[in-house]
């Protein structure tokens, strides 16, 4: 988790920040996370030490003036290389029932929500849950929660590992009352979704994080990869 989202909660990336950072802290500094990501995403976050930067980087996000890049792995063969979900986006809950809180659904009440996404590879990995899979660059023209692991949903291509918004929805809700169990495993393939914020950039800076290693390892295996 990126930060602390009631009482009891367990390490957060801002809580270990606040331990490496004290002198900043203790010399008037205040940490803000500008951009979050969510509890089994990876990547690039941004991080602002004080509240004048603060406030510049949160003025930029409401801009929309970052440029953000992703890399998932997604299920099945997307018919082209390059296709745009628009979806606009709210919480399940509101129009449905739904036995997950913080599901979102595509829904023409919701917020705006925009993301293009781009084939890079096509491979073929046999596994106990299909055969076809593909490496895709997301880029969320919008920010919205679960926004990506929606459109990839929507566009038919879920993300490996997605206890959400993958195979079956009821996979979150197992692994809330049992935890990671071998058959988590053979349905969802990995044990998050497989979704990594590779690239984040602001004027004339730009950052970039290679894949991590549980997403170089289910890439690596590839007897065959199509044309």
């Amino acid at each position: 988790m990126v930060h602390p989202s009631g009482p009891g909660n367990s390490t957060t990336l801002l809580g270990g920040l606040e331990a490496l950072c004290v002198y900043e802290l203790t010399t008037g500094g205040q940490l803000s996370l500008i951009n979050r990501l969510d509890r089994e995403t990876s990547g690039i976050v941004l991080v602002a030490k004080h509240k004048k930067a603060a406030s510049m980087l949160g003025k930029a996000m409401e801009r929309r003036e970052y440029r953000k890049t992703y890399h998932a792995i997604v299920w099945g063969w997307p018919e082209e290389d390059r296709y745009t979900i628009d979806g606009p986006l709210l919480r399940k809950g509101e129009v449905a029932e739904s036995p997950i809180w913080v599901k979102q659904t595509i829904h023409p009440e919701g917020k705006e929500s925009r993301t293009i996404f781009e084939v890079e590879r096509r491979f073929e990995k046999e596994t106990s849950n299909g055969d076809r899979f593909s490496l895709v660059k997301c880029l969320p023209q919008t920010g919205r929660m679960h926004q990506i692991r929606v459109h990839a949903q929507e566009a038919g291509h879920s993300i490996i590992g997605d206890k959400i918004y993958g195979p079956e929805e009821r996979c979150y809700l197992d692994f809330i009352e049992t935890g990671w169990t071998p058959a988590l495993q053979e349905v969802l393939l990995m044990n998050r979704q497989a979704l990594h914020a590779s690239g984040f950039g602001w004027g004339d800076q730009d950052w970039e994080c290679a894949l991590p290693a549980d997403m170089k390892d289910f890439l690596r295996e590839t007897p065959e990869e199509s044309p």
